[in-house]
């Protein structure tokens, strides 16, 4: 009995990785290099504009493919490349953060493409102040 529940929860953890793989995509990696990875907001008031830019090159030998962008935070992805990015070319991934919390600011955007490590971290950080500050 113990053998067959190990069986089964090998099978299903061997079908999940490679369904997770697919997701990711097989295609060959390459290089980016990101003016920064970290976006700071600095001090802005409650309700300012949200809106920042990542911008970054493809510095490899192989088209950039950016499979999924996640959010962690009060932000949504407002733009990101959907076509490939031609080596030596460069690409924007544009960011809203919600700035009615008034706060600090310290989250994380994980970008998936295809390239040696599988994702990069973008960080925001900053403070929202409440107006008339």
């Amino acid at each position: 009995m113990k053998n067959l529940l190990l069986i089964i929860l090998f099978t299903g953890l061997f079908f999940t990785g490679a369904q997770a793989q697919e997701a990711i995509g097989n295609d060959p990696t390459t290089t980016v290099e990101f003016e920064s990875t970290t976006m700071d907001y600095g001090k802005i008031e409650k309700g300012s504009n949200g809106i920042r830019t990542f911008t970054f090159k493809n510095t490899g030998n192989y088209p950039l493919k950016i499979y999924k962008i996640y959010s962690s935070c009060n932000c949504n992805i407002h733009s990101k490349p959907e076509a490939p990015i031609a080596p030596g070319a460069i690409g924007e991934i544009k960011v809203t953060y919600d700035t009615k919390k008034v706060g600090p600011i310290v989250k994380t955007i994980t970008v998936y493409a295809n390239i040696a490590k599988k994702m990069i971290p973008l960080r925001l950080k900053g403070e929202i102040l409440p107006n008339n500050y």
